[in-house]
């Protein structure tokens, strides 16, 4: 099939993340994460699953990025833990974990792939949850530009692009609303806010410290962006896909790229006493940050549909399909605002997300339109149930779903949007956090079910053979 033609140093990425493919979670001096404790609460994940040893890249990762380098990727996103770098969270560097990264770069380098490293997925250490309440707390912010900054120091000499935080519209949520990831508080909206806006400092402050440090580097974010389509053009549909879109993408978005929070969004959150405290310097800081950021990213995987929400209607505390028993999950949303039923003219995975080529077009030209950034996709793919039958995966849902959002790439290039780069979700198969080992994104297969065990033996995929020819015609096969 003909395929796009992207511009001349496209970066055809794949991503992963600390907690969710190293392990040696106690090895080499590393302390312990908020996951390493959350885990271990029953019920919180499927079939009890935790990244110990994850799929173990730890002591496999010359063979994983030599598997990258046969692909000819052009760049790896991986995350520093940041226990494994600073096991109290602060102080003293643990220097075998520096180390460990050293040669996660080098080898990356040595292969041709440009190394870009997020700082945040996550893993914040349990020291500072444990010492104060870890994001509730404004020391949080400085406690994370310090481990930034010596992040800077250690590996910015090798390492051109960087992005400070991953997901936080999800961690934070989830972590203060719905209780499914830690700290696993439930419903505490006013604790929430707080901590979201002083994961915003924390973000701003990192940005602040960077050119001085990286002065030929690029540094940005990653956010989750799930676009809202109005259900139908009923005007209460239309409001409620406005109210959607402040609260579930502007909320962020705005403070990345503007330095302030959406008028529509404070006034609702006054309305209802949940608002943050936000100083004067916090928002000099945050317009600071704003005017040096220097790419947006976002991880795309769906859409949503807005509807209006009654007062009495669905809540964000519904059953979220975690086990891929397809149409299991619950339609959410905030009473007298919105709700998220699900989309009749899309088809949907195992695990009930919406599968949206187009939706990839729309975010690109809604992100262009608002922010005028560089972008780059920082996510994208899918998690299916992979079979393997005599050392081969036959993937052809997953080479179909990224071919459709590459050719989407292309559309909003032409349409005038500045895509710098496309990461494939994962390289590897890998612990997808509250849905166990059996979700499998990877491009390569990792011999490992939910229950510890395997041979962790590494497998080529179908979509690795793929992926390796759109890299090498940059695009022009599909």
């Amino acid at each position: 099939m003909n395929g796009v033609s992207m511009k001349t140093g496209f970066l055809w990425g794949a991503a992963s993340a600390a907690y969710q493919i190293e392990g040696a979670f106690e090895e080499d001096g590393k302390g312990w994460s908020i996951w390493d404790k959350f885990v271990r609460i029953p019920g919180k994940t499927f079939k009890g699953t935790n990244g110990n040893v994850a799929v173990d890249h730890y002591h496999h990762y010359k063979e994983d990025i030599a598997l990258m380098g046969e692909m000819g990727l052009k760049a790896y996103r991986f995350s520093i833990s940041w226990p494994r770098v600073l096991p109290d969270g602060s102080g003293k560097p643990n220097e075998k974990g520096i180390a460990f990264y050293d040669n996660i770069i080098n080898e990356c380098l040595k292969h041709g792939i440009e190394p870009m490293i997020t700082l945040y997925h996550w893993d914040l250490p349990q020291a500072l949850q444990d010492r104060y309440g870890g994001w509730e707390s404004r020391q949080c912010a400085d406690d994370f530009a310090a481990y930034a900054k010596l992040m800077f120091e250690r590996y910015g000499d090798r390492v051109k692009y960087w992005i400070t935080i991953n997901e936080q519209n999800i961690f934070t949520k989830f972590g203060y609303v719905t209780a499914w990831h830690p700290p696993g508080i439930f419903n505490d909206r006013k604790r929430w806010l707080q901590a979201n806006h002083n994961v915003n400092l924390a973000h701003a402050k990192a940005v602040l410290a960077f050119h001085d440090l990286v002065p030929d580097g690029q540094i940005g974010v990653s956010f989750a962006y799930g676009p809202g389509y109005a259900f139908d053009c009923a005007p209460e549909n239309v409001m409620a896909c406005q109210d959607y879109n402040e609260l579930e993408n502007y909320w962020w978005l705005d403070v990345y790229c503007y330095g302030a929070y959406p008028a529509a969004g404070v006034a609702y959150y006054m309305a209802e006493g949940v608002m943050p405290e936000v100083t004067l310097e916090d928002k000099k800081l945050l317009k600071a940050a704003s005017e040096q950021l220097d790419f947006l990213g976002f991880n795309y995987y769906h859409s949503n549909v807005s509807e209006a929400n009654p007062l009495d209607g669905a809540t964000q505390f519904g059953h979220m399909n975690n086990s891929g028993d397809k149409g299991s999950d619950d339609i959410m949303g905030v009473p007298g605002l919105y709700k998220m039923p699900p989309n009749p003219y899309l088809r949907t995975t195992d695990w009930d997300w919406a599968i949206d080529p187009e939706g990839l077009l729309y975010v690109c030209r809604a992100l262009t339109s608002r922010y005028r950034k560089p972008l780059i996709i920082s996510e994208n793919g899918l998690g299916a149930f992979d079979t393997l039958e005599d050392g081969k995966v036959h993937d052809s849902y997953r080479i179909d779903y990224l071919r459709e959002h590459v050719e989407a790439i292309e559309k909003a290039q032409l349409a005038g949007c500045n895509v710098l780069g496309y990461c494939v979700w994962s390289f590897t198969d890998l612990l997808s956090w509250l849905n166990g080992y059996q979700k499998r994104y990877g491009l390569v297969y990792v011999d490992r079910e939910e229950a510890e065990g395997g041979s962790l033996k590494r497998y080529k995929k179908d979509s690795f053979y793929w992926y390796r020819q759109v890299i090498q015609s940059n695009g022009t096969v599909l």
